[in-house]
């Protein structure tokens, strides 16, 4: 029995076999994480809960069972409150909080007899459910009790094996019944995903302990194709006010859960779990406004970690999984629409001002952003996403696509890039193929663009990064900014630069050179008609042979954006001329008012482009 016990007789739970016994739950859950994403169609059908489970589990692996534990109560207590930090998705959440509420009720016992054991586990799956705003029949939930009822806790145990596979048989047996409790797996042939990633986990526990694991639970495999199709079709109908699967970790003391539970729900939210103790909880709720989540959760605690996935670019990733996926990160200037069209995925930047973080463009849009800029007194900061935001994307993507293409901000001027590498290189690096485009804003969108185009013409990743690597010293980028202040505050450029220009009154373009580095060009003479001047610049330097792709960019300057714009259209022969706003990105250094163009030429034959419509 591998020492989970001291001896047959001795019917003793030990620290080192129960630490090697969640190993093995871990590792076969993380093994099966990407049927658990086909599968995954309640309480959305976003394709993530194997990604996100694998996620929680891993950084119980990293952590606690990294390390040797000599107690069963210090063990748990420690596993759960990893899987609290590490908590990801309405499963993962909930998991979590079976794993504190198991802790809690085991205490600080070094050995824990079989009958202590049955009735902490049944204490987790009590705290599991209360974590739960609204819970429902047929989940995760449903099996975690069905197996936390059927663990006897008798004292006279004297076969743990045989203890605990009976309890394993009535979890399987409760995971069957979850598509007659849930019509929306029966609709789809499946039974719930979360649901059967605790039955992994419970598997992986059996072949542990050399008891007999059994079949795999139908329908899986190629039988789970129906519910991907289906998936689809029911986020379709779901609430579009409850787009964003959100989450944070609140850290204080004493939190208090039904408080933040209740004044969650008030705002509206859904699938809401708070699970934790009294000094860090992982909140989790689908909302309309990310934001609006974590600064209510600010007024309980410390909020750390956030994170919010768009569930429908996700479901769109779980109904087609045919071409490679690609993603970039929100320094690239994406015209509206063009994600939603051409499935590209965008990890967000961190921002903040003073001690309040945004997520870029989700937390904190840009028409927010420069207001904040121009009515506070702290300069705001961006950083870098962490590896773990890149590694979560990685893994989802590639549970549904053969390859991930990632189009990142130019290397010279983050370490965006970097966290992208960390993250490929834990994860699946042959699949996972990094991309410096080595440019920003409209630049590095339209790289993005061209790589979705390839990836729906059906290229695969290497062709994909082959296009890329021609078209990235052809696609180029000119900024005008009218103050040279931030830019010379932010360090992109040199304190001399701000004096020179100002002595001669000039008006500073800049470019982003090959190696993806900002530096000035030229200048313009005087104030007057600065957008259409910063037009003729650009055109002369251009090809005007040749047929361009153009994003405009603006600061918080939409007319003179316009202006740009329209007089580059009587400049060049443009098949599209898209108006954005450019993010903190750029405008965290460059500040209001800076004006960025980008252009990329058009292969005229090619083919599967995006509509003409310009926004």
């Amino acid at each position: 029995m591998n020492n989970l016990v001291h001896e047959r007789t001795a019917r003793h739970i030990r620290g080192p076999g129960l630490r090697r016994a969640l190993i093995g739950g871990a590792r076969w859950v993380i093994a099966d994480r990407e049927t658990l994403n086909r599968i995954n169609v309640f309480p959305v059908a976003d394709g993530d809960t194997g990604s996100n489970l694998a996620f929680t589990l891993g950084s119980v692996l990293s952590g606690t069972l990294s390390r040797r534990v000599a107690g069963v109560g210090e063990l748990l207590r420690r596993v759960g409150e990893d899987a609290i930090d590490g908590g990801r998705g309405n499963s993962g959440a909930i998991l979590a909080q079976f794993l504190t509420g198991t802790a809690a009720g085991i205490g600080d016992c070094v050995t824990v007899a079989p009958g202590q054991f049955a009735l902490a586990v049944r204490a987790g799956a009590q705290s599991a459910r209360e974590a739960v705003a609204e819970p429902r029949e047929g989940t995760i939930l449903s099996v975690i009790s069905a197996f936390a009822d059927a663990l006897e806790p008798a004292l006279d145990v004297h076969d743990i094996k045989a203890w605990f596979v009976a309890a394993l048989v009535a979890a399987r047996k409760a995971l069957a019944h979850t598509p007659q409790q849930l019509p929306v797996l029966l609709k789809a042939g499946v039974v719930d995903a979360g649901a059967q990633g605790f039955v992994d986990l419970l598997e992986g526990i059996g072949a542990y302990l050399g008891g007999e694991s059994g079949a795999r639970m139908a329908p899986r495999g190629g039988e789970a194709e129906p519910a991907m199709a289906d998936g689809h079709e029911e986020l379709a109908d779901a609430d579009p006010t409850h787009r964003w699967c959100s989450e944070c970790l609140l850290l204080g003391k004493d939190l208090e859960l039904s408080a933040l539970r209740a004044a969650v729900m008030q705002l509206g939210a859904s699938c809401v779990v708070v699970a934790g103790s009294a000094t860090r909880v992982r909140l989790h709720a689908h909302v309309a406004g990310p934001q609006a989540l974590f600064e209510l959760a600010a007024r309980f605690g410390r909020v750390e970690s956030t994170k919010a996935d768009d569930m429908h670019a996700q479901a769109r990733t779980a109904a087609d999984g045919r071409s490679v996926a690609v993603i970039t990160d929100s320094s690239a200037d994406l015209p509206a629409g063009v994600a939603e069209a051409l499935n590209i995925h965008v990890v967000p930047l961190r921002l903040n001002f003073g001690e309040q973080d945004y997520l870029d463009k989700i937390g904190l849009s840009p028409a927010q952003f420069y207001a904040k800029l121009r009515d506070g007194n702290v300069l705001p900061r961006t950083s870098q996403p962490p590896p773990g935001d890149f590694r979560r994307q990685f893994e989802f993507l590639l549970s549904h696509h053969p390859a991930v293409v990632y189009v990142g901000v130019a290397r010279a001027v983050s370490g965006t890039i970097q966290s992208a590498e960390t993250a490929a290189q834990r994860g699946a690096p042959q699949r996972t193929f990094i991309v410096d485009s080595a440019n920003a804003a409209g630049g590095q969108a339209l790289l993005a663009i061209a790589a979705a185009e390839a990836a729906r013409c059906g290229e695969d990743a290497a062709g994909i990064v082959a296009r890329l690597d021609a078209l990235r010293p052809q696609t180029l980028t000119w900024a005008m900014t009218r103050d040279l202040t931030m830019a010379v505050r932010g360090g992109r450029l040199p304190a001399w630069s701000r004096s020179l220009v100002l002595a001669l009154g000039l008006t500073p373009i800049a470019r982003i050179k090959p190696s993806g580095k900002l530096s000035l060009s030229a200048g313009l003479f005087g104030r007057h008609r600065l957008p259409e001047r910063f037009a003729r610049h650009v055109a002369r330097r251009v090809d005007r042979r040749r047929r361009w792709r153009v994003i405009v960019g603006h600061c918080d300057a939409a007319a003179d954006g316009e202006l740009l714009r329209d007089s580059l259209r009587t400049l060049l022969d443009c098949e599209q001329a898209w108006l954005v706003e450019t993010g903190p990105a750029i405008g965290a250094h460059a500040g209001p008012g800076t004006l960025v163009v980008s252009l990329q030429p058009v292969e005229r034959q090619a083919a599967s482009r995006i509509g003409s419509t310009d926004a």
